[in-house]
């Protein structure tokens, strides 16, 4: 039997993985990992403004590398053989391109102004601008965030478009359009980047720009100018059709077939975000919340649009027909940060020994200590009087957007060692997560399983079992450690023809389970009573932080 293979690719934050994997198997057969090495630096970024960008050359080398050396580990015969690719990205993560379709950080006279580059998902530097998209949305005779939630974030699309827009005058007259990193990426590797020519993802464009069938594709022109008299006339020059990501983006240009030394023939994906592809790769299904649990969360959901279809679900990241599997809504909720709370605690640990015995002592401190903070903790008692963290050190996602909020530790005395605080604030993630779960149900959609995947879940039983122990429910945990990949590498089969369906590439190239979690039942009981009172912290977290907003506007 004639063997077919396709190639996965998940750009995260940190770094781009190529995943090899035979279409009629699923055997993965090479894999690689390559670190954005000006990222790694730390370059074009200021965490104190919450400002997060990447130069697409970052991209572009760590793209090559990776799937070379992928490929370079796979049988031979296995590069002549490679049938498609798809790629899935991190988002919103926008850049303003050319007329050509460039990104400005690949001009010379742009190449170190951030402002050209891809502006990364947990960049907050637009929360103003958020603001006045969701005054303006709620009060016009069409509420065009109802199909996000009911509330825009500083994470998305338009927001950042126009805080760009509006602080860099020269990216301003040189951006021809806006493209999502998703889209580029796949386009670039087919050659065709014009802008008004290359197609768009249906995952990006609904979840993130406000496209919706009802709206004929993006709010009216008119929305924008009165937004901004500068958004105006952007929206000729975007899109109005969508793409679901079982269908191609086109075939590999000459020039990157002979980069990575595969034939001119394959075929390119539809990209998507690497928590919709991360979910098909861990065979979700309805009403199965699958949660990809790495620096933050996505919470994917999907079910039949006839059954929830005509809900507006408040307070989530969207709800869009076909974003994650083909014929069915998907829905998106997430947490602005999870592993991220957990290295934040861990460099408040190691700056010191940083600062007083050298980078070399810090490292081995660093690389031991999550995992003694973990076993040490997970020694200690659930009771009704442990510490309150509240999980908002990087503002809140969902439930009800809103990254101007801060995170909180409540109940400390001077018992209160590193253990019990890293207890607390890995008890606030899963507080945060079942935040998201109540919300879901509460709109009337149910939640029967949760599936999770991403480095968390595979490396800390901790974590997990203490996140069973929140939501009382038990925990499926994928056991592919490359589910993005694996299930942007299911895309691939069925774009390039390999699998006429998703549904028969998932039952193809799954690789299943190999974890459960079950809730325990005492701690359960007492967590609920922990639960409530996370959220009249929170609640009063909140209200402090309005009180405050309404004494600065009056």
């Amino acid at each position: 039997m004639k063997e077919d293979y396709v190639i996965g690719i998940d750009f995260g934050t940190d770094s781009v993985r190529a995943l090899v994997v035979n279409a009629l198997t699923g055997e993965q057969v090479g894999t690689a990992v390559r670190e954005y090495p000006r990222w790694k630096r730390g370059e074009y970024c200021d965490a104190a403004i919450s400002q997060f960008r990447q130069h697409p050359l970052d991209y572009l080398e760590s793209l090559e590398s990776a799937v070379r050396n992928a490929l370079d580990q796979a049988p031979g015969g296995v590069r002549e053989r490679v049938r498609g690719i798809s790629v899935d990205t991190t988002g919103s993560t926008p850049v303003a391109v050319d007329r050509n379709g460039t990104p400005l950080a690949l001009l010379p006279e742009f190449a170190e102004n951030p402002n050209g580059m891809f502006i990364l998902w947990k960049d907050h530097t637009a929360n103003a601008e958020a603001g006045e998209i969701n005054r303006l949305a709620h009060g016009y005779n069409i509420d065009f965030t109802k199909y996000v939630g009911g509330i825009y974030s500083s994470e998305w699309f338009w927001a950042k478009i126009l805080r760009t827009l509006r602080v860099d005058e020269v990216v301003r007259e040189k951006a021809y359009s806006w493209v999502e990193h998703c889209d580029w990426i796949s386009a670039e590797l087919t050659g065709i980047t014009d802008p008004l020519q290359l197609k768009r993802s249906r995952c990006a464009a609904g979840h993130k720009a406000l496209w919706h069938e009802d709206f004929d594709g993006l709010p009216p022109n008119a929305f924008f100018k009165e937004l901004d008299p500068l958004l105006d006339g952007l929206r000729d020059r975007l899109f109005a059709h969508t793409e679901t990501s079982d269908q191609a983006m086109g075939t590999i240009s000459k020039q990157w077939a002979e980069k990575l030394g595969i034939p001119a023939d394959v075929v390119i994906g539809v990209g998507a975000f690497d928590a919709h592809m991360g979910a098909v790769g861990a065979l979700i299904e309805p009403y199965s919340l699958c949660k990809v649990i790495g620096t933050s969360t996505c919470d994917m959901l999907v079910a039949p649009n006839d059954e929830v279809g005509h809900l507006l679900i408040k307070g989530i990241c969207g709800q869009v027909d076909g974003s994650i599997v083909p014929g069915m809504l998907g829905m998106e909720a997430g947490q602005s940060a999870f592993g991220d709370i957990y290295a934040w605690f861990s460099k408040i640990i190691t700056d010191p020994v940083r600062t007083l015995l050298g980078e070399e002592e810090a490292a081995k401190l660093a690389q031991k200590l999550i995992p003694h903070l973990a076993e040490q903790a997970a020694k200690l008692p659930v009771t009704e009087n442990d510490i309150i963290a509240i999980d908002w050190l990087n503002g809140r996602r969902t439930p009800d957007a809103n990254h101007t909020l801060k995170g909180a530790l409540l109940g400390l005395n001077l018992a209160s060692d590193s253990a019990r605080v890293f207890k607390a604030l890995v008890e606030a993630t899963a507080y945060g997560s079942k935040a998201i779960v109540e919300r879901f149900r509460s709109e009337g959609v149910p939640i029967h399983q949760v599936i999770a995947i991403g480095g968390v879940a595979k490396k800390s039983a901790f974590v997990m079992q203490t996140l069973a122990d929140v939501l009382n429910m038990p925990i499926k945990v994928a056991a592919s450690e490359q589910a993005c990949a694996l299930g942007a590498a299911m895309f691939a089969a069925v774009a390039a023809g390999v699998h006429p369906t998703l549904q028969d590439a998932q039952e193809a190239m799954s690789s299943g389970f190999d974890a459960v979690y079950q809730p325990r039942e005492a701690q359960s009981a007492i967590y609920q009573q922990l639960y409530q009172k996370y959220l009249e912290a929170g609640e009063f977290i909140e209200n402090e932080f309005l009180q405050k907003a309404h004494l600065q506007l009056t």
